[in-house]
């Protein structure tokens, strides 16, 4: 397993937490998702290490900006 943590830019509620979730769940690769609204972090777990442009824009067609990576 690998377990990665990104930093998510402009989530303010419990929807912008579902629509990070939702679409980072959907790449290819990976098992789970946790996102900490507080913090701003995504933490991603898959299988293989998942390419983070992949994360990038699915964080992006949620509406958010990844922050680094």
């Amino acid at each position: 397993m690998v377990t990665t943590t990104y930093q998510v830019q402009g989530m303010t509620c419990g929807h912008c937490v579902n629509s990070v979730s939702t679409e980072v769940r959907a790449i290819p690769g990976v098992d789970d998702v946790q996102v900490d609204l507080a913090s701003g972090r995504v933490t991603v777990t898959s299988d293989q290490p998942v390419d983070p442009e992949a994360v990038r824009a699915a964080v992006d067609e949620a509406g958010y900006d990844l922050v680094g990576a």
